[in-house]
């Protein structure tokens, strides 16, 4: 009898514990569905704390809430945490762009980050500067010629009518498509993917080069501002990035600014018709060079098995933005619904086996710095692949980034084995549309920090929603352009996920442990 109570009993354990966590499962999904916080977090990261730029106030404001907000909801060993040196912040004070003649139009523009004011309103005429000039010839071709001036590229910039949507959402034969390509290794052009990432930066450091010539020849004459465009600018969406080095020794960038398609060409196609275009301009900026140091927020859950509390999983998205706007979809999504998880998770009261830690990355916007010196250490540094000892002990990291968009399923970065446990981590979230789970790789964020030391990190696939087409990197990216339904999905299907990576009794596997590479920035 007593054998057959022993058999029976293990028999029943496995049923025992899988109905256990078909009830946590359930509880997350009425939390995260029913009573989401989402919204009210990306509110108080967005229109709360300002743009994020790295370093800069609103960087500073949007830590502070995220580290009181981690302690009230009961997280342990909540901190900024340095990672290294970043450089200067920044921060727009004031701005005012208007074309005075040959007739009154405001403009759609916008300064572009690490660059100078004008110490007060100038009005200045507007000069054209051939496109075609090396950085000899501009400097031969228009010394002399730029005082009291606002310089413009010479080039008219192609509108393209576009028939697409702004709005996109994976169709189910996409995701299929997606879910069915194969990883064959004998086939990877790892080698052509190097040199075109070779390329590209090479393309990038030569047109800053140049961008850095003409700024300091314009200094150097007294010329007022540049301004820019791009294809991308248009129908009033203005795409601004930076104007030059954050460096804490770098001198103040010139004043760059990035301008509607259809303003820049208005002002360029006057003045090559020889009407004189003048533009009222100020700006005024602050450089903030107290602090050169960058950090990152840190919290966790502490892992509560004898054998398995040293284990690390980890969730985290990028905290910075750029200053267009308040950087909504770029990425207060990412870092509110990783908080969210976390607050799920506490609010449920689950002690989860491993340790659960939640990173909010600084500096992500000009490479991947915070969760890349997070990384290096704590667990290696890829440019030599020493070791860490907390190396060994981690399990997993999963990373939002890719706007507003609902979850789909998993990248597994070409790490064929860990699809059977991605497989079945997501199972319980195919009725809110993740299931999908595909080798590929997709690049761009924090989780290559992980993958580049041979740690399993993984980004999800999401809905594109407007991400391309109108909010990434833009004026805007604002709280409006948020979907809190596919927010609160996210949140829910990650807070199942990292739960299970918690309680499992198994590590996800890992790939082969890359050899040292040297960083190319």
């Amino acid at each position: 009898m007593r054998k057959l109570t022993f058999a029976l009993w293990l028999f029943f354990i496995p049923a025992i514990f899988l109905a256990q966590e078909a009830s946590v499962m359930q509880q997350i999904k009425k939390e995260g569905l029913e009573n989401s916080q989402v919204m009210d977090i990306a509110f108080h990261l967005t229109e709360k704390s300002g743009p994020r730029l790295m370093n800069s106030p609103g960087y500073y404001r949007a830590m502070d809430y995220s580290v009181e907000q981690l302690k009230t909801w009961g997280l342990e060993n909540v901190m900024k945490d340095e990672w290294g040196d970043f450089g200067k912040g920044w921060e727009l004070k004031k701005f005012y762009i208007a074309m005075k003649s040959p007739w009154y139009k405001p403009i759609i523009a916008f300064p572009k980050a690490w660059t100078s004011g004008t110490n007060g309103l100038k009005t200045a005429a507007v000069v054209l500067i051939d496109p075609q000039a090396d950085s000899t010839a501009l400097v031969t071709k228009y010394r002399g010629k730029l005082a009291g001036k606002i310089l413009a590229l010479d080039n008219l910039i192609q509108y393209e009518l576009d028939d697409k949507a702004d709005l996109v959402r994976y169709t189910k034969a996409e995701l299929d498509s997606l879910g069915a390509i194969q990883l064959n290794k004998t086939d990877a052009d790892t080698t052509g993917l190097a040199e075109r990432r070779r390329k590209r930066i090479q393309a990038w450091r030569e047109s800053r080069k140049k961008a850095e010539v003409l700024g300091n020849l314009a200094r150097e004459e007294g010329a007022v501002a540049i301004i820019s465009s791009s294809p991308r600018n248009h129908d009033g969406t203005v795409f601004v990035q930076q104007g030059g080095s954050y460096a804490l020794d770098a001198p103040e960038n010139f004043l760059d600014i990035a301008m509607a398609l259809e303003d820049y060409n208005m002002i360029v196609r006057l003045v090559r018709a020889n009407e004189p275009v003048t533009l009222d301009l100020e700006v005024e900026s602050q450089f903030y060079t107290d602090q050169e140091k960058g950090y990152n927020v840190i919290g966790e859950i502490t892992g509560t098995d004898r054998k398995l509390k040293d284990e690390v999983v980890m969730i985290g998205g990028h905290l910075d933005s750029w200053q267009g706007s308040v950087g909504a979809t770029d990425n207060a999504a990412g870092s509110a619904v990783m908080m969210e998880a976390m607050r799920i998770l506490k609010t449920l009261n689950i002690k989860p086996k491993r340790t659960v830690r939640i990173g909010l990355w600084g500096g992500e916007e000009q490479g991947i710095h915070g969760s890349r010196g997070y990384v290096s250490k704590t667990f290696a540094n890829r440019e030599d692949m020493k070791v860490l000892p907390a190396h060994e002990k981690f399990n997993v990291y999963f990373n939002l980034d890719n706007g507003t968009g609902r979850i789909h399923g998993i990248y597994l970065q070409e790490n064929e084995a860990a699809r059977d446990l991605m497989k079945k981590w997501l199972a319980p979230f195919a009725d809110l549309g993740a299931s999908t789970i595909t080798v590929e790789n997709t690049g761009g964020t924090d989780h290559l920090s992980f993958d580049g030391v041979g740690l399993p990190g993984f980004q999800f696939i999401q809905d594109e929603v407007e991400y391309n087409s109108r909010t990434h990197h833009s004026n805007m990216d604002s709280y409006d352009h948020l979907v809190a339904e596919d927010l609160k999905q996210a949140a829910t299907v990650i807070a199942g996920l990292i739960y299970q990576a918690a309680m499992s009794e198994v590590k996800v596997p890992r790939k082969t442990l890359p050899k040292a590479q040297k960083s190319q920035f």
